[in-house]
């Protein structure tokens, strides 16, 4: 009977708020791609200066991701939309494995369907810029853009992990990311196409059925995740620990992490602290 009813026990309505997430992460994200630097651009007609539609596609495309994490959705998931973060939440010990899984491929799954759509409301003009996808920039070695995208994702990580280590900072963890990937679009784009994010680059790859070089952004990120969380251990190692597995914290939304203490609403509905290994903060 245990393993006919095994799948009621997984928390789908999160499984579910990633999905959706990750879909209008890409949309959204991908959509300020085409506006600013696709085919009959409004934007280029009125700043030809790439560097500043760069810095307007970065606070676009990070911004969505914000938004997603201020949303019901993202106060119920957390906010993850990204491989990467999930596997660097479960290697410090925030999430099931089980949960991490059904994170994973959701984000995939939500990153096929936001570029299928983006190709549908966009057409030529999605076609334009790649259908969105990550590529190495002409002229540069294959091992400088993993040893970028690895480097970034293992500063975006700690940089998470610092704010919801803090009751004073968690609920600016979205604007920190916001303004930090912006700034990494910004400025690294033109190299690797700043992926950060294994499913934002298979979601276009997948759907424009471009595979040349794209391992990279299947695992420089997550490795660099790993390599993140090696060294906020090293750094915090006895000082404070993860409260909460979510980008923006809300009391009264149910958590499904575990090992947080940040206050949360188990799915009984009555409100409680979770447990923690560290002392808060």
């Amino acid at each position: 009977m245990r393993s006919r009813v095994w799948w009621k026990q997984l928390h789908w309505p999160e499984y579910g708020a990633e999905l959706a997430g990750t879909a209008f992460l890409l949309f959204a994200g991908l959509s300020a791609v085409v506006f600013d630097f696709g085919t009959g651009s409004p934007l280029a007609a009125i700043l030809s200066d790439k560097s500043a539609r760069l810095l307007i596609t970065g606070l676009l495309f990070a911004g969505s991701g914000s938004l997603v994490a201020l949303s019901p959705l993202g106060k119920l998931s957390g906010a993850h939309i990204n491989p990467a973060v999930s596997l660097a939440f479960w290697a410090q010990g925030k999430m099931h494995r089980v949960d991490l899984a059904g994170y994973v491929v959701s984000q995939f799954l939500g990153a096929v369907l936001g570029t299928l759509l983006l190709v549908l409301v966009w057409e030529g003009r999605a076609v334009s810029v790649g259908d969105g996808r990550t590529v190495p920039g002409a002229g540069y070695p294959l091992w400088m853009i993993f040893l970028i995208e690895l480097g970034l994702t293992s500063l975006l990580v700690p940089s998470i992990f610092l704010f919801v280590s803090s009751h004073r900072l968690m609920r600016w963890t979205p604007f920190m990311v916001w303004i930090l990937v912006a700034v990494m679009v910004w400025l690294e784009a033109p190299i690797s196409g700043t992926s950060l994010n294994p499913a934002r680059s298979f979601g276009p790859a997948l759907v424009s059925w471009f595979w040349q070089d794209q391992w990279l952004y299947w695992v420089a990120p997550p490795l660099g995740a790993l390599l993140a969380v090696a060294i906020f251990r090293l750094l915090t190692v006895g000082k404070c620990d993860v409260l909460t597995g979510k980008l923006f914290h809300v009391p009264h939304y149910r958590s499904i992490f575990k090992h947080v203490n940040a206050a949360s609403m188990p799915a009984n509905g009555k409100l409680r602290r979770a447990p923690s290994l560290q002392p808060p903060t």
